[in-house]
């Protein structure tokens, strides 16, 4: 793959400007476009206060946080561009009337991914006369901080995209993997939601605070999820026998913790409940000095871990 210079970010809330900082990191000129007349000054900010934690984590020997500019109109930010990632709202109307615009002026060979994770690509496609140059390349967030980018494409993508897709952003320092098929979520969420759902229950049932069961994630298995998965994790879990011998151990365990796990729905009495366990939890603190907390442990992981991960 010839080495990717022009990229375009499409939507810059929160998602499409840590998008911004990790490719201007890695030494891409960026163009972004976004309707709201404060995106400039907030993506100008946001950069900037990202960009110690991507020195932290060694992604900016090439990068230039000048390399950035600003467009009104969206094919016009996509002009030139060989890698648009596309972040705006998740309404399909919007987002197709988005591909629609920017269609006519993309160049030859240019990919186009999606961030989105509620939407499907087949859903989006529908707003393509081709879309052939689309993916699904969906983050997690915060984006320049969370390797993981899930990719998918289908019949009607062209051959050799999905892989320019994972190529660039192998590149600029992600992790990818490839989703083989359309389900509601794709991977990761689907994850962290099969989890989210047994806290509630958890929670619900009065098993223990919500303090407690997030502390049980991060100061258990989290720790142990943040070096390998959790089927790897087994494998490893009854020694020389790997993962037969911890099936055969730990079948009826597992059956039983799975006959008894929740089965809810979020409504407005558990989110009431949630909330108030997690303001307890947060003890006052602000959502911005948590989110600095969150975002300098898991650099402080990431730096700790890349050694490892390279060897």
């Amino acid at each position: 793959m010839t080495e990717i210079e022009n990229t375009a970010v499409l939507g810059a809330g929160v998602i499409g400007a840590s998008w911004v900082s990790l490719f201007l990191a890695a030494g891409k000129n960026v163009s972004v476009h976004d309707p709201s007349a404060a995106a400039e000054a907030s993506v100008r900010r946001y950069v900037e206060d990202a960009w110690p934690t991507l020195e932290q984590l060694g992604l900016t020997q090439n990068g230039d946080p000048a390399a950035l500019t600003f467009h009104a109109d969206a094919a016009a930010a996509v002009e030139g561009a060989s890698f648009i990632q596309e972040s705006v709202p998740e309404r399909i109307a919007i987002k197709h009337a988005l591909y629609e615009t920017i269609e006519p002026a993309l160049a030859a060979g240019a990919v186009v991914a999606s961030s989105a994770s509620g939407l499907t690509l087949s859903e989006m496609q529908l707003g393509w006369r081709n879309p052939g140059r689309l993916v699904l390349g969906h983050p997690f967030n915060p984006p320049h901080l969370i390797p993981l980018v899930e990719v998918m494409g289908n019949d009607r993508t062209d051959q050799g995209v999905v892989e320019t897709a994972e190529a660039f952003y192998q590149a600029v320092g992600k992790v990818t993997i490839r989703v083989k098929k359309e389900v509601p979520g794709h991977v990761a969420n689907r994850l962290q939601a099969a989890l989210w759902r047994e806290v509630i229950h958890l929670v619900k049932e009065g098993v223990a605070s919500v303090e407690d069961v997030d502390k049980a994630v991060w100061a258990g298995p989290g720790l142990r999820w943040a070096a390998m998965g959790p089927t790897m994790l087994f494998h490893l879990g009854a020694g020389e026998g790997g993962l037969p011998e911890f099936c055969e151990r730990y079948s009826e365990s597992f059956n039983r913790w799975w006959d008894d796990l929740g089965v809810l729905h979020l409504d407005p009495e558990l989110s009431d409940l949630l909330a108030q366990g997690v303001g307890e939890e947060a003890r006052g603190e602000a959502p911005e000095a948590l989110s600095a907390r969150r975002d300098a442990l898991i650099s402080a992981m990431q730096t700790a871990s890349a050694p490892l991960r390279r060897g």
